[in-house]
């Protein structure tokens, strides 16, 4: 390594700091400020629209405030998306149970199967969709079971009831709305600053990321590879902000753009490591004559947090762009050697792939400058695409199902006259975390919450409620109850808990306006509530339980499929499509694997990354064969390397031979060419093979589908094919 590179400021990637451990009372002693905002803003809504539903003596008060809590979210975009998709689900829903009674009016084993196939239907359709759309499906799916289930025994109050029911949810959106305004004090401006600051330590964290595998540090790779897991969360997090910024501009799609070019920036990054170990570069001077690209990188933070304009920003990258194109051709002072001789084409082919790198980088920037400023005639639209599973989808349907069949069974058989209940929560509870990553463990969290509810209920039930006469005396009641389960919220491991517990403790509670509940009510209810929960763990556990071998294997399979098409299509897709995709499925793997990821998992996500890497260099081949500057011989040549990965089914190893021998031909073609503009791009089709070739001798047994990887460390390079791919390099 040279001194000039060795000189370079270190600094390590700037990731979110690790989650401390909080200590087991300090959600409750002492929360922090968005939390006791949080759990104000919810309680005083919840108490609202209690009172509201009191005072119109609807028959179920105690569904307005459930909906608050239903639709309570840490910050006021979050709340606004899912009390709008909230109400969506539940017109969908309320339509389609009045459409099943009518249809099979006292017929339960027409009517019971038929809640079971539209619950499942609307879960299996709820994987194909991100975020709160996803709720919105489920919820279509368990407010049908619920109607359904109130109406069962009058059918003929069907239209009522599904009045009823879109009216609790309406008060409940509009009050936690409305309290939310209370607090919501600068809004739109904190929102836009959000955005800003995502995306700053989204650019900062990937450009400080690629100076660090520039340099080969220990460990960069598996930092860099946690990024990608980061970008996804911020994309999420950039659609709540954009409700809250408001309909003036197209900031969003612009922030989301930026994020997506940051992922294929990351990309970039990760690929030209690979080169760097591909090429063995090290007795070239790609290390000092690259130092101030990675002086510039390192910088980017320091200028991005000064607020530097962002034209002399884009101007620098452009200084840089030009700077390493000339040391890729013969134009630059720099790019010869001493003897007036060009320098090795290796390292001629490493600077076009960095100046690649530096035009995807100006992209990224652009796109957030786009994001920082409105523009109302601005008509710009981006969504990441996510990867869409058929048979997780098949599987988390027939669960839901399979669990609504089980519960109408059971109230069948025992004519329990809690029985709807039963069914209704059980339907609900399912189909909330049918679409999860692990439903088992976090329908788990979720039936302790419902448990503590109902110990809650019991003590206000007995304790406090006989004692108040007026609603004032009650919500002094609940009012502590509902906030302290709101605080817990703070505690990352109690978020489900705490969810079910407000959710559900109000329909323990039997509250109304002619009645008290008594003792054999209130343990008919909340025995049904407990139960339902109870039998949705059953059916995550017995039902198809969640397998994490499985499903990597059928991620990976998946993968490798979509990788092959890639190869066969006539017109190069957006990488951004391909980029999202595989981002999806590299966190959920990150996800699966949790805190500490074992040897098989490590390789799993090495290969996955090696795969993503793939794909990206093989729709850059499909443009680059577009752009029809090739001499004939060199497309033939990547043609067949891409039609014969496109039959690969089992092994690479005739693929890898072929992309070798495109290799060499393109190198032959490129120390022949005359012409400027067809040298540079036979370089960049060397850049990418070179890389196609590497990720394919490197990750043999995972793109073998054949078998369930194990994360053998074994490689398609044996002694003959070292020898041709040393012949490659050289």
């Amino acid at each position: 390594m040279s001194t000039a590179s060795a000189s370079l400021p270190r600094s390590a990637i700037p990731l979110p700091p690790p989650p401390t451990q909080p200590g087991q009372w300090d959600w409750l002693l002492s929360p922090s400020p968005q939390i006791l905002a949080f759990a104000t803003r919810n309680t005083l809504a919840a108490l609202l629209s209690l009172a509201i539903a009191m005072w119109m003596e609807l028959d179920s008060p105690a569904w307005a405030p459930m909906t608050v809590w239903a639709v309570a979210g840490l910050s006021r975009g979050e709340s606004l998306s899912k009390a709008r998709w909230r109400l969506f689900g539940t017109i969908l829903g309320g339509l389609a149970a009045a459409s099943l009674i009518i249809a099979f009016p006292q017929q339960p084993w027409l009517f019971f199967p038929s809640i079971a196939i539209w619950t499942g239907l609307c879960s299996g359709l709820a994987t194909f969709v991100s975020n709160f759309r996803a709720y919105a499906m489920v919820l279509a799916g368990y407010t049908c079971a619920i109607v359904g289930m109130d109406a069962v025994s009058h059918p003929e109050n069907i239209f009522f009831i599904t009045v009823s029911r879109l009216t609790y949810i309406t008060l409940g959106i509009v009050c936690e709305a409305a309290i939310g305004l209370i607090f919501a004090r600068g809004q739109e401006h904190a929102a836009r600053m959000a955005v800003r600051s995502k995306l700053q330590t989204a650019l900062s964290s990937v450009a400080t990321a690629i100076a660090d595998l520039m340099e080969e540090t220990p460990e960069a790779i598996s930092r860099a590879r946690a990024l990608f897991g980061v970008i996804l969360r911020l994309s999420s997090e950039i659609e709540y902000a954009e409700i809250e910024m408001g309909p003036y501009g197209h900031e969003g799609d612009h922030a989301r753009a930026a994020l997506a070019s940051v992922s294929l920036l990351l990309s970039r990054g990760m690929g030209l490591s690979a080169r760097l170990r591909a090429l063995e570069h090290r007795n070239t001077g790609f290390y000092e004559h690259a130092a101030p690209v990675r002086a510039f990188l390192c910088g980017l933070t320091a200028r991005l947090a000064g607020n530097e304009a962002t034209a002399a920003l884009l101007a620098d990258v452009q200084a840089q762009i030009r700077f390493c194109l000339a040391l890729g051709t013969s134009e630059h002072p720099d790019a010869v050697g001493p003897d007036h001789s060009p320098r090795p084409l290796n390292e001629r082919v490493l600077f076009i792939a960095l100046a690649e790198l530096l035009q995807d980088l100006d992209a990224t920037i652009s796109e957030y400058e786009a994001s920082l400023h409105a523009n109302p005639k601005d008509r710009f639209t981006f969504r990441l695409d996510i990867h869409r599973d058929p048979i997780n989808a098949f599987q988390n349907g027939l669960r839901v199902a399979a669990a609504v069949l089980f519960s109408a069974l059971v109230w069948e058989v025992t004519a329990w006259p809690s029985g709807q209940t039963f069914v209704t929560f059980t339907a609900l509870v399912c189909g909330l975390f049918a679409v999860t990553d692990n439903p088992v463990l976090a329908s788990l969290k979720f039936m302790w919450g419902v448990i503590w509810a109902a110990v809650a209920a019991a003590v206000l039930d007995f304790v406090f409620l006989p004692l108040a006469s007026t609603y004032e005396l009650a919500i002094a009641c609940l009012g502590p109850a509902m906030f302290f389960g709101a605080i817990a919220r703070g505690h990352p491991g109690y978020v489900l808990q705490s969810a079910a517990y407000g959710l559900l403790m109000p329909s323990m509670l039997g509250l109304g306006n002619a009645h008290r509940i008594d003792e054999v009510q209130y343990f008919n209810a909340s025995s049904a509530t407990v139960l339902g929960a109870a039998a949705a763990v059953l059916i995550f556990h017995v039902v198809l339980p969640f397998n994490t071998n499985a499903e990597r294997f059928r991620l990976r399979r998946e993968m490798l499929a979509e990788l092959r098409s890639l190869c066969a299509v006539d017109n190069a897709p957006d990488p951004r499509h391909w980029l999202g995709r595989s981002i999806d499925r590299l966190a959920r793997l990150i996800r699966h694997a949790g805190a500490k990821p074992s040897v098989v998992v490590e390789h799993y996500l090495k290969g996955a990354l090696a795969t993503m890497t793939m794909g990206l260099n093989i729709i850059r081949l499909h443009r680059l064969l577009g752009r029809d500057l090739l001499p004939d011989s060199a497309r033939r040549s990547i043609l067949a390397v891409l039609e014969r990965i496109s039959r690969s089914r089992s092994h690479y190893v005739a693929a890898t031979r072929i992309a070798q021998i495109a290799i060499r031909r393109l190198r032959h073609l490129e120390h022949m060419e005359t012409d400027l503009l067809t040298r540079l791009e036979l370089e960049r089709g060397i850049s990418y093979l070179v890389l196609i070739d590497y990720a394919m001798r490197e990750n043999p047994e995972f793109l073998d589908t054949r078998h369930h990887f194990t994360g053998r460390i074994d490689s398609l390079a044996t002694a003959d094919q070292k020898a041709v791919a040393k012949r490659v390099r050289g």
